[in-house]
């Protein structure tokens, strides 16, 4: 199989799993992995050149957005939706054991949480903060 398709393979799982993440950080990973599909198509013999060409777009990439997504953060009338979760009232769906994580459903959304305390399926819980992808909850009408 020639290079290239390798570089295309890794760039599309970057992507799919970007979908997943919402985080951006694999979406330049994936760009970085498509130029390196592109040098890899001129060059099909320069392995390190590919790796340093894909390694330098994904690096670039991820320079050059912060400045920006921290002025669009910054810019007035920006929601964070992540933010509105703190508060809300969830679901246990898979049990919380004290310093493992289970799953909560939060409106339509199911997340990893964590707790204090154990927590068992079908209980009321209610978020007090977030992560990027993880929630903590407390039970419902405890003090936090």
């Amino acid at each position: 199989m020639v290079v290239w398709v390798f570089w295309l393979i890794a760039a599309g799982v970057l992507f799919v799993v970007e979908m997943m993440t919402l985080t951006f950080y694999l979406l330049w990973l994936s760009i970085g992995a498509l130029a390196a599909c592109l040098v890899s198509l001129m060059l099909p013999d320069a392995v390190l050149l590919q790796v340093l060409a894909g390694s330098i777009v994904a690096l670039g990439l991820t320079i050059c957005s912060k400045p920006l997504v921290a002025r669009f953060r910054n810019s007035r009338g920006f929601k964070d939706t992540g933010t509105e979760i703190v508060g809300r009232q969830g679901l246990v769906v898979e049990p919380i054991e004290p310093g493992q994580f289970g799953q909560v459903k939060v409106g339509g959304d199911t997340w990893s949480a964590t707790s204090i305390e154990a927590l068992g399926k079908d209980e009321v819980v209610k978020v007090v903060g977030r992560s990027s992808t993880i929630i903590e909850v407390v039970k419902w009408g405890d003090m936090y």
